[in-house]
Protein backbone atom coordinates (compact mmCIF):
# COMPACT_ATOMS: atom_id res chain seq x y z
CA UNK A 1 0.00 0.00 0.00
CA UNK A 2 1.30 3.45 -0.93
CA UNK A 3 2.79 4.97 2.24
CA UNK A 4 1.56 8.50 1.61
CA UNK A 5 -2.03 7.24 1.27
CA UNK A 6 -2.01 4.47 3.86
CA UNK A 7 -3.31 6.64 6.70
CA UNK A 8 -5.42 8.96 4.55
CA UNK A 9 -9.10 9.20 5.51
CA UNK A 10 -10.50 12.39 3.97
CA UNK A 11 -9.82 13.06 0.28
CA UNK A 12 -10.61 16.66 -0.59
CA UNK A 13 -11.22 17.91 -4.12
CA UNK A 14 -10.71 21.50 -5.19
CA UNK A 15 -13.45 21.39 -7.81
CA UNK A 16 -13.78 24.37 -10.15
CA UNK A 17 -17.48 23.65 -10.31
CA UNK A 18 -17.69 25.02 -6.75
CA UNK A 19 -14.54 27.11 -6.33
CA UNK A 20 -13.52 30.04 -8.51
CA UNK A 21 -10.03 30.09 -9.99
CA UNK A 22 -9.19 33.05 -7.74
CA UNK A 23 -10.02 31.02 -4.64
CA UNK A 24 -8.25 27.71 -5.31
CA UNK A 25 -5.34 28.53 -2.99
CA UNK A 26 -7.59 29.61 -0.13
CA UNK A 27 -9.81 26.55 -0.58
CA UNK A 28 -6.78 24.25 -0.62
CA UNK A 29 -5.41 25.80 2.56
CA UNK A 30 -8.78 25.53 4.29
CA UNK A 31 -9.22 21.89 3.35
CA UNK A 32 -5.75 21.07 4.66
CA UNK A 33 -6.21 23.01 7.89
CA UNK A 34 -9.47 21.13 8.42
CA UNK A 35 -7.69 17.80 8.11
CA UNK A 36 -7.93 16.73 4.47
CA UNK A 37 -5.30 14.04 3.90
CA UNK A 38 -5.24 14.24 0.09
CA UNK A 39 -6.01 17.12 -2.27
CA UNK A 40 -7.12 16.75 -5.87
CA UNK A 41 -7.55 19.49 -8.46
CA UNK A 42 -10.59 18.86 -10.67
CA UNK A 43 -11.22 21.46 -13.35
CA UNK A 44 -13.70 20.10 -15.88
CA UNK A 45 -14.10 22.30 -18.95
CA UNK A 46 -10.99 24.43 -18.48
CA UNK A 47 -8.24 24.33 -21.05
CA UNK A 48 -5.00 22.61 -20.18
CA UNK A 49 -2.98 25.80 -19.77
CA UNK A 50 -5.47 27.06 -17.18
CA UNK A 51 -5.40 23.74 -15.33
CA UNK A 52 -1.61 23.75 -15.32
CA UNK A 53 -1.59 27.27 -13.90
CA UNK A 54 -3.98 26.27 -11.10
CA UNK A 55 -1.98 23.12 -10.38
CA UNK A 56 1.18 25.20 -10.01
CA UNK A 57 -0.59 27.30 -7.35
CA UNK A 58 -1.87 24.32 -5.38
CA UNK A 59 1.16 22.04 -5.58
CA UNK A 60 3.50 24.05 -3.29
CA UNK A 61 0.75 24.45 -0.69
CA UNK A 62 0.32 20.69 -0.55
CA UNK A 63 4.06 20.09 -0.57
CA UNK A 64 4.55 22.43 2.39
CA UNK A 65 1.82 20.59 4.32
CA UNK A 66 3.09 17.16 3.21
CA UNK A 67 -0.32 16.36 1.78
CA UNK A 68 -0.35 14.41 -1.51
CA UNK A 69 -1.48 16.53 -4.47
CA UNK A 70 -3.38 14.75 -7.24
CA UNK A 71 -4.29 16.13 -10.67
CA UNK A 72 -7.53 14.84 -12.14
CA UNK A 73 -7.59 13.55 -15.74
CA UNK A 74 -4.30 15.00 -17.04
CA UNK A 75 -1.14 12.91 -16.55
CA UNK A 76 0.90 15.30 -18.67
CA UNK A 77 0.02 18.20 -16.37
CA UNK A 78 0.69 16.06 -13.30
CA UNK A 79 4.15 15.31 -14.65
CA UNK A 80 4.84 18.92 -15.63
CA UNK A 81 4.03 20.37 -12.20
CA UNK A 82 5.61 17.46 -10.33
CA UNK A 83 2.36 16.52 -8.60
CA UNK A 84 2.31 13.50 -6.32
CA UNK A 85 -0.30 11.75 -8.41
CA UNK A 86 -2.90 11.66 -11.14
CA UNK A 87 -6.44 10.30 -11.11
CA UNK A 88 -8.10 8.83 -14.19
CA UNK A 89 -11.59 7.62 -15.02
CA UNK A 90 -12.73 4.41 -16.63
CA UNK A 91 -12.52 5.94 -20.10
CA UNK A 92 -9.14 7.63 -19.67
CA UNK A 93 -6.92 4.84 -20.90
CA UNK A 94 -4.71 2.23 -19.31
CA UNK A 95 -2.34 2.35 -16.39
CA UNK A 96 0.50 1.37 -18.75
CA UNK A 97 -0.18 4.42 -20.93
CA UNK A 98 -0.28 6.74 -17.91
CA UNK A 99 2.93 5.28 -16.51
CA UNK A 100 4.68 6.08 -19.80
CA UNK A 101 3.93 9.74 -19.07
CA UNK A 102 4.33 10.01 -15.30
CA UNK A 103 6.88 7.30 -14.56
CA UNK A 104 6.78 4.45 -12.10
CA UNK A 105 6.76 6.31 -8.79
CA UNK A 106 3.83 8.72 -9.17
CA UNK A 107 0.55 7.77 -7.50
CA UNK A 108 -2.09 6.75 -10.04
CA UNK A 109 -5.73 6.34 -9.01
CA UNK A 110 -8.73 4.99 -10.92
CA UNK A 111 -12.45 5.73 -10.67
CA UNK A 112 -14.49 2.54 -10.29
CA UNK A 113 -18.24 2.05 -10.31
CA UNK A 114 -18.66 -1.66 -9.57
CA UNK A 115 -17.07 -4.53 -7.68
CA UNK A 116 -15.67 -5.87 -10.94
CA UNK A 117 -14.03 -2.56 -11.86
CA UNK A 118 -12.59 -2.21 -8.36
CA UNK A 119 -11.05 -5.67 -8.47
CA UNK A 120 -9.72 -5.10 -11.98
CA UNK A 121 -8.04 -1.86 -10.89
CA UNK A 122 -6.30 -3.77 -8.10
CA UNK A 123 -5.09 -6.45 -10.51
CA UNK A 124 -3.87 -3.84 -12.98
CA UNK A 125 -1.73 -2.19 -10.31
CA UNK A 126 -3.41 1.12 -9.50
CA UNK A 127 -2.29 2.74 -6.25
CA UNK A 128 -5.82 3.52 -5.03
CA UNK A 129 -9.39 3.66 -6.27
CA UNK A 130 -12.42 5.85 -5.93
CA UNK A 131 -15.54 3.69 -5.49
CA UNK A 132 -18.91 5.18 -6.34
CA UNK A 133 -20.88 7.28 -6.75
CA UNK A 134 -22.62 5.85 -3.71
CA UNK A 135 -25.42 8.41 -4.05
CA UNK A 136 -26.60 10.60 -6.92
CA UNK A 137 -24.46 13.73 -6.97
CA UNK A 138 -24.55 17.05 -8.85
CA UNK A 139 -20.87 16.53 -9.59
CA UNK A 140 -21.78 13.61 -11.89
CA UNK A 141 -25.10 14.65 -13.39
CA UNK A 142 -27.19 11.80 -14.78
CA UNK A 143 -25.20 9.03 -13.10
CA UNK A 144 -27.28 7.01 -10.62
CA UNK A 145 -25.86 6.08 -7.25
CA UNK A 146 -24.59 2.52 -6.92
CA UNK A 147 -25.65 2.27 -3.27
CA UNK A 148 -23.73 0.99 -0.29
CA UNK A 149 -24.38 -2.75 -0.41
CA UNK A 150 -20.96 -3.57 -1.90
CA UNK A 151 -18.83 -1.16 0.15
CA UNK A 152 -17.81 -3.68 2.78
CA UNK A 153 -17.05 -6.39 0.21
CA UNK A 154 -14.83 -4.03 -1.81
CA UNK A 155 -13.05 -2.97 1.38
CA UNK A 156 -12.43 -6.61 2.25
CA UNK A 157 -11.30 -7.72 -1.21
CA UNK A 158 -9.54 -4.60 -2.50
CA UNK A 159 -9.07 -2.28 0.48
CA UNK A 160 -6.63 -4.59 2.23
CA UNK A 161 -4.21 -4.08 -0.65
CA UNK A 162 -4.81 -0.50 -1.83
CA UNK A 163 -6.82 2.41 -0.38
CA UNK A 164 -10.50 2.54 -1.35
CA UNK A 165 -12.03 6.03 -1.20
CA UNK A 166 -15.82 5.98 -1.33
CA UNK A 167 -17.19 8.88 -3.33
CA UNK A 168 -20.37 10.41 -4.61
CA UNK A 169 -22.97 12.39 -2.71
CA UNK A 170 -21.24 11.92 0.63
CA UNK A 171 -21.99 14.69 3.13
CA UNK A 172 -21.59 15.23 6.83
CA UNK A 173 -25.18 14.08 7.27
CA UNK A 174 -24.53 10.60 5.83
CA UNK A 175 -20.87 9.96 6.69
CA UNK A 176 -21.79 7.78 9.65
CA UNK A 177 -24.06 5.55 7.57
CA UNK A 178 -21.32 5.26 4.93
CA UNK A 179 -18.87 4.32 7.66
CA UNK A 180 -21.30 1.76 9.08
CA UNK A 181 -21.58 0.26 5.59
CA UNK A 182 -17.85 -0.50 5.78
CA UNK A 183 -16.09 2.56 4.35
CA UNK A 184 -12.75 3.52 5.86
CA UNK A 185 -11.95 6.45 3.55
CA UNK A 186 -14.14 8.98 1.79
CA UNK A 187 -14.10 11.70 -0.82
CA UNK A 188 -16.31 14.65 0.03
CA UNK A 189 -16.72 17.59 -2.33
CA UNK A 190 -19.72 19.92 -2.49
CA UNK A 191 -20.65 19.67 1.19
CA UNK A 192 -17.24 21.07 2.11
CA UNK A 193 -16.73 23.57 -0.69
CA UNK A 194 -20.17 25.18 -0.33
CA UNK A 195 -20.07 25.39 3.46
CA UNK A 196 -19.70 28.67 5.32
CA UNK A 197 -16.30 27.51 6.60
CA UNK A 198 -14.49 24.91 4.53
CA UNK A 199 -12.02 24.37 7.36
CA UNK A 200 -14.69 23.75 10.01
CA UNK A 201 -16.75 21.52 7.71
CA UNK A 202 -13.68 19.42 6.87
CA UNK A 203 -12.77 19.05 10.53
CA UNK A 204 -16.34 18.01 11.34
CA UNK A 205 -16.34 15.46 8.51
CA UNK A 206 -13.08 13.96 9.69
CA UNK A 207 -14.32 13.70 13.25
CA UNK A 208 -17.50 11.97 12.08
CA UNK A 209 -15.49 9.44 10.08
CA UNK A 210 -12.78 8.89 12.71
CA UNK A 211 -14.34 9.88 16.05
CA UNK A 212 -11.84 7.96 18.16
CA UNK A 213 -8.68 9.24 16.52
Amino acid sequence: MNESLENAKIYGIVDLGYVTADNVEAATESLIRGGADVIQLRAKGLDESEIESLARKICPICNAARVPFIVNDFPVIAAMVKADGVHIGQDDGTLIAVREIVGETMIVGRSTHSVEQAQLALREGFDYIGFGPLFPTPTKKGRPGIGMENVRYVEETVGREIPVFCIGGITRSNIQSVSQAGANRIVIVSDLLTSESIESATAEAKNLLTPDQ
